[in-house]
Parts: structure tokens; C-alpha cells; sequence
């Protein structure tokens, strides 16, 4: 068992947060830290923000003045304020000035110094500078400053020029928007998650089509660090609040391996298919790197692999390649769920060769919410068999077993939290062809303390204690520094003597 939380523990984290945002490098069970930051991540990014709560507290109280009882099927009333209101009744026209404040009650707000337009037709028009907001169920929230407005709340259909503004939890410009009723279109846009003004990195394309399922179409996009494009792609497609790694490379230091940059590069290829190819380079030796066909429906997932792969402990293996195919499914109406995973192929590692198979089956539960207190549980079999020809002594391996974890953590307060936890694994380095992502026993205990300094600095602690034979592993120290929109980790490996550090940017 190589990870408590990182390998046993995969199909938990896969099904509550998917790809960890914040991401421990540890086999000490530090990914519990990871969890509990991310969880704080999504309540900021879904908590309404005072103008919202405003806007909804506006509609409310606009619905209760209504002349008549609003009937389904009926135009969407609006309301309009400003400090000089004039209106044409026979023609529905009307010109705003002064403070104009115009909201409709599906979820929308224009405001802006002036504004013209016409209630029958049911648009709003603005030349100069106008604030929107949009808060409506079921599309992503919005909220842009922009100029040459044209809005028809009635077809929910319009433009804006030269906008900026926040959707859901990405930061975008564009020279033109466009609305329409199922989705907006942003040309010559930004998009970032990084909040300065001049943002540390960002993407831009040449479309982008934002949806109400959340889903973020992008066309001829680029990869910015800075002002110097790192990266290009004809199509990237990006789901709102998805929890995955950026789309960045990694830059870092490891005493192995010397200075290193890792990045990942994916490529669509058809409905449900993509191209990935991962690179990973070093001072030391050079260049490493790995390519995989990659298959996604629902459920179900499958990939080819061919190239290198690493573990915590900076030890590869290469694949020659490898055929994994696994299959998760979260109960809807229970708090349970399990994953069904095979992987065959040729595996190499140092002078030793095998056709090497794995077969596991999961099965864990969400995590459980005890006040302050978090339960981890899970527990699976799996079994392993290798047939090695390439050494004097051909021979054939196989080994079955079960793993089990269970971990408690506590969040004690915004700055201090902690776990402790168990797990076994029949399967480890001293039974099994290759060392590969195992520990040489089947045993643990795992320990750990988060406590930020300041708001931007996080020291944490992991421990790893050998159950079998009653020593101390590991001990971890880590120390997490915030850059504003990136984040600088360094890691102390007290029982190894190692030194890493690595930089990588982060939401905000």
C-alpha cells in the first residue's frame, strides 16, 4: 500500500472533489489537507456575493409590489429605477438617466448612468458603460461591466462590447458578447481563474461558447504565462466547478532528479476519445515521457498506455505498453459507491521484464461528516501476477489479497486540522515483481497536522509508521506558501534526507 489516500483511497477522491486542485505529493496520508482545502475552494467559489444576495432580495421585494399576480407563460416583468424616468405609454419607449437600475425578475440587472429602451418589446439599451448581473437557476452566474449594450429580456437575446467580469469562478474579458437563450458567446476572450489585474496566467481563444450545463466550449485557444503563450489547442472544452489539474506545467526541484518541468498536453480526438501525451524533464536524466489513447463515456473509462510513469518516491516504471480499463459507479440513492479496475500489459522497471496483470475491485463510502470530524472508509481486493522471461530464472508470480483504510480527520478551526488512520495491503514490494507505487509492508499507520501561520503560509506534518514492524517510515514536512495565483511547496523528507520543491499555480 504506496498511498492511504492517494492510490487505496483513488475512488474516493475520484467521486467527492475528482482531480485534487490542491495537491499533496505524499505517501504520508497528507492528501486528507488536500480534501479540506478544496472543500473550502468550492464554498467560495458557490457562495453568493453581496450583489447577488442583493438582487435576490430586490426580487422578492419587486414580486410582492406587482400590480397583478405574476401567471407562467406571461412577458417577465421588470422594474425600473433611476433619478430621471421618462415614459411613453402608447409607444412602451422610455429613457433612464441618473443612477438608472433596471432588474428583471427571471434573475437579471442592468445598471448603468443611462439607459434607453422599450417596455412592450421588452429591451434595454445602453451606449456607454453598463453593469450586469446575471443570477438565473440553472445557467452560471454572471456578472460584467461592459459598453454598447443591447439586451431584449423578453427573448433573452443581446450583445455588450468590451466586457469584463467574473462567470461562476473564472475571470473573462472579450471584445464582443453575445447572449443567447440557451448560452452565451464570448469572441477574442480571456478566461483565468487568477484575480489580479494583470493575472499570473490565462487562456485566450478566439470563441468561446458558455452553456447552461455549465460547460465552456473554447476555439483556437492559447496558453499564457504572463505575456508569452506557452501552449496552443484547436478545441478545449471545460466544465464549471470541474476539480481538475490546470493547465499549466510544473516546475520543481527534486534531489533525485535535479530541476525538473512536468506538463500534460491532451488532444481530442473524437466523441469521447483524446490523445495525451505527459513530459516529463530533468537535469539529471534527461527527458522522460509517456502517451496514452484515452477513452471516457459516463462510467466507464479506458486507456492505452506507452512510456514512463512515476510514483512519490521518484521511482519509474515504463509500460510497453499497457491495456487499463476500469469502471466507477457512485449508488445515487446511497452514500456508497465502487470501481471495478484490469490492467494488462508489459511492464519494465531497472533490468526486469513481465507481462504484468492487475485485477481490483473497490468499494468506499463518502466521506462522513461527524460535526468538525471526517470519516474516511473503503476496502477492496486485488489480485496481481506477473511472468518474468527475461532473467536466468523465468518465473510466474501471482498474489491475492485484500486492503482496507479507514481514516478520522478533524477540522478544529480555519487555521488547525489533523487525522489519523489505518490501512492494510496484501500486496507490497516484498511479495510483488516491481516496487512500484507499494510499500514493503502491509501494515500502516498514518498521521498528520495542518496549521496555517499566516493566511498564506500552511506548514504541515505527515508520519508513516511501518505496523509491521513497529518503526517510523517517513516523517514529511511540508511548508505551502501562496503567490496570490500561484503557490510555492516545498517538502522536507526527514527520514530520507530529501529535499523537493515545486511551484504551481492555483485558483485563488
Amino acid at each position: 500500500m504506496k498511498k492511504f489516500l492517494g492510490v487505496v483511497c483513488a475512488a474516493l477522491f475520484v467521486t467527492s472533489t475528482a482531480e485534487a486542485v490542491y495537491e499533496a505529493s505524499s505517501d504520508t496520508g497528507t492528501e486528507f489537507f488536500d480534501f479540506i482545502e478544496n472543500r473550502r475552494r468550492e464554498i467560495r467559489e458557490t457562495q453568493l456575493t453581496e450583489e447577488q444576495e442583493k438582487l435576490l432580495e430586490d426580487i422578492e421585494v419587486a414580486k410582492e409590489q406587482l400590480p397583478h399576480e405574476y401567471k407562467e407563460g406571461d412577458p417577465i416583468p421588470a422594474v425600473f429605477e433611476g433619478d430621471d424616468l421618462v415614459y411613453y405609454s402608447g409607444s412602451g419607449e422610455f429613457i433612464a438617466t441618473g443612477k438608472v437600475d433596471i432588474i428583471q425578475l427571471e434573475g437579471y440587472r442592468f445598471q448603468s448612468d443611462e439607459a434607453k429602451g422599450n417596455v412592450k418589446e421588452q429591451f434595454v439599451r445602453v451606449d456607454d458603460k453598463a453593469h450586469v448581473l446575471q443570477l438565473t437557476e440553472g445557467a452560471p452566474r454572471v456578472t460584467l461591466d461592459g459598453y454598447k449594450t443591447v439586451y431584449n429580456y423578453g427573448t433573452k437575446t443581446g450583445t455588450m462590447e468590451s466586457a469584463n467580469g467574473k462567470m461562476g469562478e473564472y475571470y473573462l474579458t472579450g471584445k464582443r458578447f453575445e447572449f443567447y437563450p440557451d448560452h452565451i458567446v464570448v469572441y477574442d476572450g480571456t478566461q483565468t481563474k487568477c484575480g489580479a489585474k494583470s493575472p499570473d496566467y490565462h487562456l485566450s481563444a478566439d470563441r468561446m461558447e458558455i452553456w447552461p450545463e455549465q460547460v465552456v466550449r473554447m476555439y483556437n485557444v492559447r496558453f499564457w504565462i504572463k505575456n508569452k503563450i506557452v501552449g496552443t489547442k484547436d478545441y478545449e472544452e471545460r466544465k464549471l466547478g470541474e476539480k481538475e489539474k490546470n493547465y499549466f506545467p510544473r516546475v520543481g526541484y527534486n534531489s533525485d532528479h535535479g530541476v525538473y518541468v512536468r506538463d500534460n498536453f491532451i488532444f481530442p480526438l473524437a466523441k469521447h476519445w483524446d490523445f495525451r501525451v505527459g513530459a516529463y524533464i530533468e537535469t539529471k536524466k534527461g527527458i522522460r515521457s509517456n502517451a496514452e489513447i484515452f477513452y471516457t463515456n459516463r462510467e466507464l473509462r479506458g486507456c492505452v498506455k506507452y512510456g514512463f510513469y512515476d510514483d512519490d518516491d521518484a521511482r519509474w516504471i515504463q509500460k510497453e505498453p499497457s491495456l487499463d480499463i476500469w469502471y466507477e459507479k457512485h449508488f445515487d440513492s446511497l452514500p456508497l459507491g465502487y470501481s471495478i479496475e484490469g490492467e494488462f500489459g508489459h511492464w519494465r522497471q531497472n533490468s526486469v521484464a513481465s507481462t504484468h496483470q492487475e485485477y481490483e475491485l473497490n468499494l468506499y463510502h463518502d466521506p462522513i461528516a461527524l460535526g468538525s470530524y471526517y470519516l474516511f472508509l473503503g476496502a477492496g481486493y486485488k489480485i496481481t501476477k506477473d511472468d518474468i522471461k527475461n532473467t536466468k530464472k523465468p518465473r510466474k508470480t501471482t498474489v491475492r489479497g485484500s486492503n482496507y483504510y479507514a481514516l478520522l480527520g478533524k477540522e478544529f478551526n480555519d487555521r488547525l486540522a489533523a487525522y489519523v488512520g489505518y490501512a492494510y495491503d496484501k500486496n507490497n514490494s516484498n511479495n510483488s515483481v516491481f516496487d512500484f507505487d507499494t510499500d514493503n509492508y502491509s501494515r500502516k499507520i498514518q498521521a498528520g497536522v495542518s496549521y496555517y501561520l499566516t493566511p498564506k503560509d500552511r506548514f504541515v506534518v505527515g508520519v508513516k509508521w511501518n505496523a509491521d514492524k513497529h518503526t517510523v517510515e517517513d516523517v514529511d514536512y511540508y511548508w505551502y506558501h501562496d503567490l496570490h495565483c500561484s503557490q510555492a511547496v516545498l517538502r522536507w523528507r526527514g527520514k530520507r534526507k530529501k529535499l523537493e520543491v515545486h511551484w504551481e499555480f492555483v485558483p485563488w
